[in-house]
C-alpha cells in the first residue's frame, strides 16, 4: 500500500505546479493591461549631435528629428557661423568648410562656435524647444609659424652705435610661444629677447673691432629661434656687420682739452702783447721827449744868435752843440727797439689768427664727423704759432686780471695803431 500511494502523487504534484505557472501568466497579463500608458507630449530633439568637428574643404549634412510630426515646426538657428544653414521645413543641417572662408578670416581654426538650434510648432508659439551644440573647424594643412625681423637680413652699423630692431611673428596653426636668442660671438644686449614683438638692443662698443680684422670690419651673426607648443621650430638669421669707428667721447675730451689750451694760450698772448705794447709806448714817449728837447734848443740857439747881447749871443751858439749831444744820450738812455715793435705785431697777428682758427675749427652738432680732422688742425696751427714765438718772451698769466688784458687788446684806441692805412 506504501509504495502505490507514493507512485499515485507524482502525477498530482505535476498538475498543481502547472496549474499555478498558467495562473501567475495570466495574472502578469491583467496587470500589465490594466497599466495605463503615459504619451510622449514634451517636444524635444531626438538624435543632436553636441560636438561638430570638420576640416577644410569638407561637408555637412545632418537631419534633427523630433518627436512629433516634422510638418507643423518650424527649425532655426541663432549665432550661427558663416555658411552653416538649416532647413526650416525639415531641420535639415548643412554646411561646407570652404577654405575663402578662413584665408578672408570670417572663420578661424581651432575656435568653439557656440551654435543655438531651436524648433517651434506654427501653431502653438509656447510649444518650442531651444539647445545649443559645438562646432570646431580644424585645418589637415601645416601652416609653419614663422619669425619675421623688422630689418633686412644683413645690416652695417658703426662702433658707438646702438643696433635696433623688432622681431615679428606670422602665426600659423600654432603661435610662436618662445624664442631663443644666440649670437656667433658674446654680446651683451640691452633687453631680453623671450617672445614675439621684443625689441632686439645692443650697444656697440668702440673698441669691438679689433685692429687686426680684416677690412676694419667684424661679422656678427645673430639667431633668433623660435618654438610652439608642439616644438616646431623657425630660425631667422641677421648678419649684422659693424665698422669701425672713432671713439666719438674719447675724440670730444681731445678737442676739448686743445680747446681749453688753445684759450689759455691766447689769454697768455694777450698778456704778452700788453706788456710788450706799454714797453714800446714808454720807449716812444722818452725819444719824443728827447727830440723836442734837442729841437727846442736847436731853436733856442739859432734864436739868441741873432740877438744884440753879447751873452745871448755866446749862449745861443752853445745851444745847437747841446741840442747835438741829445742825440746820443737820447739812444744811449731810449734806444729804439724795433725787435721789440716786431715781436709786438707777431703777437697781435698770431692772437687774431688762433681766435679765427678757433671759431673755424667749431664743432657742430651733437656728433661732428670731422672732429678728427678739426682736432688735428687745431694741433697742427697751435704748434706751428708757438714756433713762431718761440723768440717772444711770454708774459705769465695773472688769473685775477684776464679780462683787463682782453679789454686792452680790444681798445680802438691801441688797435688804431696797428691798422694797416690806406695809401
Amino acid at each position: 500500500m506504501v509504495i502505490f500511494a507514493t507512485i499515485s502523487m507524482k502525477p498530482l504534484l505535476t498538475l498543481l505546479t502547472a496549474i499555478f505557472l498558467v495562473g501567475q501568466v495570466f495574472a502578469q497579463d491583467v496587470t500589465d493591461t490594466l497599466q495605463p500608458t503615459t504619451a510622449d507630449t514634451v517636444l524635444r530633439i531626438r538624435n543632436l549631435n553636441p560636438y561638430f568637428t570638420l576640416h577644410v574643404d569638407s561637408s555637412l549634412s545632418y537631419k534633427l528629428d523630433i518627436n512629433k510630426e516634422q510638418k507643423n515646426y518650424y527649425w532655426y538657428l541663432k549665432n550661427s557661423p558663416v555658411g552653416l544653414r538649416i532647413n526650416k521645413d525639415n531641420g535639415l543641417l548643412t554646411f561646407k568648410a570652404e577654405k575663402a572662408y578662413f584665408l578672408s578670416g570670417r572663420l578661424k581654426y581651432d575656435v568653439e562656435y557656440k551654435v543655438q538650434v531651436g524648433v517651434q510648432n506654427l501653431n502653438n508659439p509656447v510649444d518650442k524647444t531651444d539647445t545649443m551644440f559645438t562646432i570646431v573647424f580644424f585645418n589637415t594643412e601645416i601652416i609653419q609659424s614663422k619669425i619675421r625681423p623688422s630689418v633686412s637680413a644683413s645690416i652695417t652699423v658703426d662702433e658707438g652705435d646702438t643696433a635696433r630692431f623688432l622681431l615679428n611673428c606670422e602665426n600659423g596653426n600654432f603661435p610662436i610661444e618662445y624664442i631663443n636668442f644666440e649670437s656667433s660671438l658674446p654680446i651683451k644686449t640691452i633687453n631680453t629677447i623671450t617672445k614675439c614683438n621684443d625689441e632686439f638692443a645692443w650697444s656697440i662698443p668702440y673698441d669691438f673691432v679689433k685692429d687686426n680684422d680684416s677690412g676694419k670690419i667684424k661679422v656678427v651673426r645673430l639667431l633668433f629661434i623660435g618654438a610652439d607648443k608642439f616644438r616646431n621650430k623657425d630660425t631667422a638669421v641677421v648678419r649684422l656687420v659693424v665698422r669701425d669707428a672713432i671713439n666719438y667721447p674719447l675724440k670730444k675730451q681731445e678737442y676739448d682739452k686743445l680747446v681749453a689750451d688753445y684759450n689759455r694760450y691766447i689769454i697768455q698772448l694777450k698778456f704778452t702783447f700788453r706788456t710788450l705794447d706799454r714797453k714800446i709806448k714808454k720807449t716812444r714817449n722818452s725819444r719824443v721827449a728827447f727830440d723836442m728837447t734837442s729841437s727846442s734848443s736847436a731853436l733856442a740857439g739859432t734864436i739868441l744868435s741873432t740877438s744884440k747881447n753879447e751873452d745871448q749871443k755866446n749862449v745861443g751858439r752853445v745851444l745847437p752843440a747841446v741840442g747835438v749831444t741829445l742825440v746820443p744820450v737820447k739812444e744811449a738812455v731810449s734806444p729804439n727797439k724795433v725787435n721789440d715793435q716786431n715781436s709786438v705785431s707777431l703777437v697781435r697777428t698770431s692772437i687774431r689768427r688762433l681766435e679765427y682758427i678757433l671759431q673755424e675749427s667749431a664743432l657742430l652738432g651733437e656728433k661732428d664727423p670731422d672732429i678728427v680732422t678739426k682736432t688735428n688742425k687745431l694741433r697742427t696751427d697751435l704748434k706751428q704759432i708757438q714756433l713762431q714765438l718761440i723768440d717772444v718772451p711770454l708774459e705769465e698769466i695773472n688769473i685775477d686780471d684776464p679780462k683787463d688784458a682782453a679789454k686792452y687788446f680790444d681798445d680802438p684806441k691801441v688797435n688804431r695803431k696797428y691798422r694797416n692805412k690806406k695809401n
